[in-house]
């Protein structure tokens, strides 16, 4: 995810004219907390994380206030908070106050580009507020839809019907939740996802859907999330310069999409593909530095800048050069490999030798002249390699690489750094 929170999410479902509840920023005043608490009753105070993080509830991350006293506290013991999730460590700066909204029924809902149905797919549920994994299928439902005619009424109803809604909570969501539809579209989402959605009710019982949790992922090559005239800084999910120097390559053809996994990891893997980033960053785990998607066929200049970056950054600690991707069909290997290898000659000629394994494995146009590059170019350097083509099983490539990470510790980097003239490895 890439904007989480109802701090850019409230400003984004007013496109769609989605009901939210009253969020107040980190710069709140006193005033205007205290006023929201009398209007309201009571408040939730949220940290503001960059990215995407979650289990933030569970971690007992979200407070809640009746009065500016406890707002306050609440928001002290919040402001900078450290989370971790998974190998996910996350450092707030800020925090929302929202206004709480009563409610008897919570609803999750998402759509998402899945690759099992080839469309977009609206997920829906009436038991929302938790994890969707949590519940039992019969009460999910995940329903593609044709993106030419988008979001109908009769889909979500239908959708309720199945798995066996409240029925007072069928037609508000049936007037609301097509709306989302357009907001997913118009401005370039792969995923949009609200839970939960709490069904206010008004004077006479009448019930209304307010979105109070906002998730949502952009894919940032297609140029319609630059009408949301959103911050650039949203999109970095740190503050280390290795991705705001990668950030700044947005501007060019071609994906690159990266996220520092492992700040102290060994194996620095440039990925192609999204299907290869999953399985690379599963198989890795902590031994990964990055986790990345380059694809995209980017051209040349991109390439030799991404990967010069990467190498400036990481490749003094790094024990494997991990290049490996899926068969593509429109990437030029060749284009991709030469720029890397051009890179990797430069750094070398710049900053000198160091010990350095490189393990490849990709499929698509122009490998052979490609894989001859980066041969060529190890070759001339000094350093052993494997290459390994579109016929290789990319785990069994992945488990390769594993290997020689643990002969690189085990003594193969001091090995090598003896062929290199270097008197000891780092």
């Amino acid at each position: 995810m890439q904007i989480t929170g109802m701090l850019h999410g409230a400003k984004l479902l007013r496109f769609a004219d989605f009901p939210t509840p009253e969020v107040l920023g980190p710069d709140a005043s006193e005033e205007d907390i205290k006023d929201l608490i009398e209007r309201h009753g009571s408040v939730f105070v949220k940290p503001v994380f960059k990215g995407g993080v979650g289990k933030k509830g569970k971690a007992g991350l979200i407070g809640r206030a009746k009065d500016l006293k406890t707002a306050l506290a609440e928001k002290e013991r919040l402001y900078f908070v450290e989370h971790c999730h998974g190998n996910q460590v996350a450092k707030a700066n800020g925090v929302t106050f929202e206004a709480a909204v009563p409610a008897e029924h919570e609803v999750y809902f998402s759509i998402t580009d899945a690759t099992q149905f080839r469309a977009p797919t609206m997920t829906l549920t009436h038991c929302g507020g938790m994890d969707i994994e949590e519940l039992e299928p019969s009460k999910v439902a995940r329903i593609p839809f044709d993106p030419l005619t988008g979001l109908k009424a009769f889909v979500v109803a239908n959708a309720l019907a199945d798995i066996g809604a409240p029925k007072e909570i069928i037609s508000p969501l049936v007037q609301q939740l097509p709306k989302l539809w357009e907001l997913y579209h118009d401005f370039g989402m792969t995923t949009l996802e609200l839970n939960p959605i709490r069904m206010r009710a008004d004077r006479r019982g009448r019930l209304t859907p307010v979105a109070c949790d906002f998730k949502c992922g952009f894919d940032r090559d297609d140029p319609r999330w630059h009408r949301l005239d959103l911050p650039a800084h949203l999109f970095a999910a740190d503050y280390s310069d290795f991705e705001q120097e990668i950030n700044q390559l947005r501007t060019h053809q071609g994906q690159s999409d990266v996220y520092v996994i492992n700040e102290h990891g060994t194996i620095l893997a440039p990925t192609f593909g999204g299907g290869a980033n999953s399985l690379v960053t599963e198989m890795l785990g902590d031994d990964a530095i990055i986790s990345s998607d380059f694809g995209g066929n980017p051209p040349y200049e991109k390439m030799k800048s991404v990967a010069s970056i990467c190498f400036k950054h990481w490749l003094a600690q790094s024990n494997v050069l991990f290049v490996i991707g899926g068969k593509s069909n429109n990437t030029d290997i060749f284009e991709t490999f030469r720029a890397m290898a051009d890179a990797l000659r430069e750094h070398f000629s710049r900053n000198g030798p160091t010990p350095l394994y490189v393990v490849v494995g990709r499929g698509g146009p122009n490998l052979v002249r490609g894989m001859g590059v980066m041969r060529d170019t190890c070759e001339a350097l000094g350093i052993p390699y494997r290459l390994f083509g579109f016929d290789s099983a990319m785990s069994e490539v992945v488990d390769y690489a594993r290997e020689v990470n643990e002969w690189m510790k085990a003594g193969g980097r001091d090995e090598i750094a003896r062929r290199l003239g270097l008197a000891t490895a780092a």
